[in-house]
């Protein structure tokens, strides 16, 4: 029997086929390697029945039979990495999402020392997957077996992974802790797909640029930008963010010194004059036109706040021993500084804590008062 669903048909008959099971295994592979538009390309699914799907977007562009499936909150749905495979499915398909449980929030709360699905299932299931195909371009088509077997690996697996992790939780009483950060992912917003005009203050090293040589990274981030969505190719493809960097650092003015930077010629033959008209447009904008960095002043840190957030991570660094986790699952830095600023005198104050967790204010909630306390020396 072909694992493929590619018609309304068959999609219909598959959800029919799940009504009544209790766990889904789901994986996604898209193509954001190979192409400017990013789009998922196929969907794995398999059942707590051994019901194994390959789901082709690429041939079924209406996928809605299978939303009311993925939102019901009485059918668990086991992912690995899931905050990707759920903001790309939602921005794809308008899916929403209840009920998740991600293999690799539930490792990084175990204490595991590998969180990779490769990894996992050696060490937790004596089972050895291939990472063959994993960089394919999975638009093409017809996959080809070996790729179809890694895709239905991927997922076949999950299951069983699910149970045992849950298992481990479970008998440490960390089990609602996942499951709260699970929501929490579900909960995630769409995927964007917009251009974001300020991508090129993100390309490393940027900040160190003058305001002329930033407007030469500006248009050249500018230029790369549309070269990939008209060839339909990635852009770091087309031309790296280090390969930018030393552009800007130091402008070509002639073909001579396009060649002297690495990456560009003769590759980009072609383009080099658009490449250096970019270049020029940056190097003849009046400097009012010249883009700068403004840097945030860093908040000047209250000196009680300082030893509240000193006593805090003290604490936090002891506890995540005693637990054997990283410490960013007992307190992320960006938490333990909103708690060390609001100062809180008992645990019902950390409630009014943006983003502080339920499982956290139960599990640590007078811990972290204590903590809070001691730092402030009351």
């Amino acid at each position: 029997m072909s694992p493929w669903i590619r018609t309304p048909e068959e999609l219909q008959a598959f959800v029919l086929s799940l009504r009544g099971c209790r766990v889904l295994a789901l994986d996604s592979e898209s193509d954001s390697l190979h192409h400017h538009r990013e789009k998922v390309c196929l969907i794995q699914i398999t059942s707590d029945r051994d019901q194994a799907r390959l789901i082709d977007p690429l041939a079924l562009r209406d996928l809605s039979s299978l939303a009311p499936l993925l939102a019901d909150p009485d059918v668990l749905k086991v992912l690995h990495g899931a905050d990707y495979d759920v903001t790309t499915l939602k921005r794809d398909f308008g899916f929403r999402f209840a009920n998740l449980f991600d293999t690799m929030i539930a490792a990084r709360f175990l204490g595991l020392p590998e969180i990779g699905l490769q990894a996992m299932a050696r060490t937790e299931l004596e089972v050895s997957l291939s990472k063959t195909n994993q960089r394919d371009d999975w638009s093409r088509r017809p996959l080809s077996p070996a790729q179809e077997a890694y895709a239905l690996a991927d997922v076949h697996h999950l299951l069983a992974l699910q149970a045992r992790l849950a298992d481990k939780l479970t008998t440490l009483g960390r089990l609602s802790w996942v499951q709260e950060e699970c929501q929490a992912v579900a909960d995630l917003p769409p995927a964007r797909r917009e251009a974001d005009p300020d991508a090129y203050l993100r390309v490393k090293g940027a900040s160190r640029l003058r305001p002329r040589n930033l407007a030469v990274l500006r248009e050249l981030c500018g230029w790369r930008e549309g070269r990939a969505a008209a060839s339909d190719v990635p852009a770091f493809k087309i031309l790296s963010s280090e390969t930018l960097l030393a552009l800007a650092d130091n402008p070509p003015h002639d073909l001579e010194d396009l060649r002297r930077v690495r990456g560009i010629l003769p590759r980009l033959q072609a383009q080099a004059s658009a490449v250096l008209t970019a270049v020029q447009r940056a190097l003849a904008l009046p400097e009012t036109d010249l883009p700068v960095i403004r840097k945030a002043p860093r908040p000047a840190v209250p000196e009680p706040v300082r030893r509240r957030i000193d006593a805090l991570r003290a604490w936090r660094t002891a506890e995540a021993t005693r637990l054997a986790v990283d410490v960013s699952v007992v307190l992320p830095q960006r938490l333990l500084e909103r708690v060390a600023e609001a100062g809180p005198r008992e645990a019902a104050d950390l409630e009014r804590v943006e983003g502080l967790r339920r499982w956290r204010i139960a599990a640590f909630g007078p811990a972290m008062v204590a903590a809070s306390g001691a730092g402030e020396g009351r």
